[in-house]
């Protein structure tokens, strides 16, 4: 056994020299060291020596067994310092070279658009508001003068949770909310940026989209008011030169009710493609809050008006940046959106 023990030394000092990679240094290690290795087979069979031999091949086998760890374990580090040195080697940093530059992240064009929009309605006293996400369909329809069989609810195909909830189909809902908490209290000048849900999906239409809703009540508010307040949006959205247009239109919640357009971005009101045309582009609706609207706020009808309005976010992106399909705003395409 004595014999046996020198073989194994000679033996694992010479592989373990010659080992270049860790692979082979923890075969080497299993064979000599593991539950069942050599040296572990080998002190295992003591009980058939002699007890005047036990001691001294016990005293020699563990001596070997802490040998041979050490050698393999200053081995393993010197193969490791060896791969350190090559991977340095093969991937040496010249000091010199200018550093790669970092890719700062810029503001989607929904968020600058919706920025901008808060921006002007702020410098004409409006106050920013929120409503929640889901909606009853008491707020979303019924307080906005649209009750359960209108034929405008058929204009807005909703996403229902159930027959009493569902995903908003627009902000109009945080107007009645508003006036609820404000009641009695004049002036209410509010705007209501948020994400509305409507099942649509084409190049001019998602089936999630971003909207501001504007309402602004008080005594003796006309249609000129009206008038007034969405030219000068348009002037500072779309530039000092910019004039609109209204065109009688239909809403439920606003009496008498407006389409407005905007000359044309490209032709200048001259015709164009983009127009088809027409020389007008049309950005949002509007009109005069209805008297049913009112109520259901809380507000008397006598002697309180208001104008409200509605604008889809998108709609305003895609004019004032020239985009052509709504899509390009959810797609995360890095090339679309490093042009903002």
């Amino acid at each position: 056994m004595l014999k046996r023990l020198e073989e194994l030394q000679e033996e694992g000092r010479r592989r373990i020299g010659e080992v270049n990679n860790l692979a082979e240094l923890k075969e080497i290690s299993v064979f000599y060291l593991g539950k069942k290795g050599a040296l572990t087979t080998l002190l295992r069979s003591l009980g058939s020596v002699t007890p005047e031999e036990r001691p001294e091949i016990g005293k020699k086998a563990n001596l070997l067994r802490e040998e041979l760890e050490r050698r393999i374990r200053t081995k393993e580090q010197l193969i490791k310092d060896e791969l350190t040195a090559d991977q340095w080697e093969r991937e040496k940093i010249d000091v010199t070279l200018p550093g790669r530059p970092v890719r700062i992240g810029s503001k989607h064009p929904l968020t600058i658009t919706m920025e901008a929009i808060k921006d002007i309605f702020y410098g004409l006293g409006f106050q920013v508001v929120y409503g929640p996400d889901i909606e009853s369909d008491y707020y979303n329809f019924t307080a906005l003068n649209i009750p359960p069989d209108h034929p405008a609810r058929d204009m807005q195909d909703s996403f229902y949770f159930n027959e009493e909830f569902l995903l908003r189909a627009h902000t109009s809902p945080v107007q009645i909310r508003t006036m609820e908490k404000l009641f009695p209290q004049l002036p209410v000048r509010i705007i209501a940026p948020g994400k509305a849900f409507r099942r649509d999906d084409d190049i001019t239409h998602s089936p999630m989209f971003h909207q501001v809703e504007g309402l602004f009540i008080d005594k003796n508010i006309s249609f000129a008011d009206l008038k007034g307040t969405l030219l000068l949006f348009a002037r500072e959205m779309f530039g000092p030169e910019q004039d609109i247009r209204l065109r009688p239109s239909y809403f439920p919640f606003t009496e008498p009710s407006a389409e407005v357009d905007i000359k044309c971005i490209k032709c200048r009101g001259d015709g164009c493609r983009v127009c088809s045309g027409s020389g007008w582009l049309e950005i949002l609706g509007s009109g005069m809050v209805h008297p049913a609207v009112l109520r259901s706020g809380g507000y008397d009808t006598l002697g309180v008006s208001g104008y409200a309005f509605g604008m889809g976010v998108e709609r305003i992106a895609m004019l004032k940046f020239g985009i052509d399909d709504i899509r390009h705003f959810y797609n995360n395409d890095r090339r679309f959106l490093r042009q903002f």
